[in-house]
């Protein structure tokens, strides 16, 4: 009978490499470690530089491997769409970008279907909460009072061009 293992790791888009994580979790499996890493490196190229969700399940019989790639977090999403280095270390107080809604918009898309909102509207606020938590504010204001915004229909005309 065929065994599955399946690995679940982070890795750093387009840059993954034999090192941590993926060479002590694929080592003992006995798997062409480069054959895997250049695998992820290939599904992953169009995230580089941000840490990626992937899924390897690996067959230990004949060691044949399939590499299932996620969608990056919000938060790496957020950072690539201002270009910065990570979130504020105090979001109260510091502010390290300002992202358009439209911005937001292109994130919420890319995330819907890890998203736990069933429509475009929830999950922006969703998205939004994740603004407030790295110290991010949308077209210059505070993420909470674009979130009200939202619940006052203000932005209705943007859900209903983006659905």
């Amino acid at each position: 009978m065929t065994e599955k293992k399946i690995i679940d790791l982070l890795v750093s888009g387009g840059h993954a490499n034999a090192g941590p994580p993926l060479g002590p979790a694929l080592g003992p499996l006995g798997l062409n470690i480069l054959a895997v890493v250049n695998k992820i490196n290939e599904l992953t190229k169009d995230y580089s530089g941000m840490r990626v969700p992937v899924k390897i399940s690996v067959n230990t019989e004949d060691k044949s491997f399939e590499v299932t790639v996620g969608t990056p977090t919000s938060s790496a999403l957020i950072v690539s769409e201002l270009n910065i280095e990570k979130g504020s270390a105090t979001p109260n107080s510091e502010k390290v970008g300002d992202l358009s809604f439209d911005q937001v918009l292109r994130i919420v898309k890319i995330k819907f279907p890890q998203l736990l909102s069933n429509n475009l509207k929830s999950g922006t606020k969703e998205i939004l909460g994740t603004c407030v938590s790295m110290g991010v504010t949308v077209e210059g204001k505070d993420p909470r009072e674009v979130q009200k915004e939202i619940d006052s229909d203000s932005y209705e005309e943007m859900f209903s061009k983006g659905e």
